[in-house]
């Protein structure tokens, strides 16, 4: 498939530098977080080199949840990662975001980015090759694919996808893949493996005693794989 002859929106210019900053990706989670607030989740987590994180806080009401954003996009910026909020164009511009991360039953990408512009990265969930290439044809920055193994970290999942469904996904998209679903140190590398540009982890990092020592080994374990990888 000749990715040029997607149909669709203009789109703005691939992102600088974006699949380096999808290395690893921690999205938080409440109920894992052992009591740890949003805040301190992200600060943990950046501490022991994730590129990326992600706020979920799909509970919160709208003040709340814009204010703990500006704190995590004040400490991503210090720490030179890349800062998305779960769902919120509009909390996710507001507070100054690298950008948003959209579900198949949030705004579509195009909704989100009249919302955005052209300064948030907007990243989209694909559970299959043609939710992969209508969100690459409506201008998604990168994919979420998942889940890649079998999760409870969220209700509505699906299927798990297995390294081979991961697989055909990438392959049928020229946007970044980060693999998500399931994802822990034992597995991690092989989603590099089989050729996402990064993993975004949740229990793994989140549920961790200690958060920093745990996204630490979990970086250790992509930048290997991705060193090892061909080409």
């Amino acid at each position: 498939m000749n990715h040029a002859q997607l149909k669709g929106p203009a789109r703005h210019q691939p992102v600088a530098g974006l699949r380096s900053h999808l290395r690893l990706m921690v999205i938080t989670d409440r109920g894992r977080s052992r009591g740890r607030t949003e805040v301190d989740v992200c600060r943990q987590a950046l501490r022991g080199g994730a590129t990326a994180v992600q706020l979920r806080a799909k509970d919160d009401g709208d003040g709340a949840l814009l204010r703990v954003a500006r704190q995590v996009a004040a400490m991503a910026a210090r720490s030179g990662a890349l800062f998305l909020v779960n769902d919120r164009p509009d909390i996710a511009a507001l507070s100054r975001a690298g950008g948003c991360h959209l579900g198949p039953d949030d705004l579509g990408v195009e909704q989100a980015r009249q919302v955005a512009g052209d300064r948030l990265i907007l990243g989209f969930s694909a559970g299959t090759v043609a939710a992969a290439r209508q969100a690459e044809g409506q201008g998604a920055d990168y994919l979420g694919v998942g889940p890649v193994f079998p999760t409870d970290t969220k209700s509505d999942a699906g299927a798990p996808l297995g390294l081979a469904g991961l697989e055909a996904i990438v392959h049928a998209t020229s946007l970044p893949v980060v693999a998500v679903g399931g994802i822990d140190a034992a597995s991690i590398a092989s989603c590099i493996e089989a050729g996402a540009c990064g993993a975004a982890v949740i229990t793994a990092a989140v549920g961790a005693a200690s958060i920093a020592p745990a996204v630490r080994r979990l970086r250790r374990l992509v930048d290997a794989a991705l060193e090892r990888r061909p080409g």
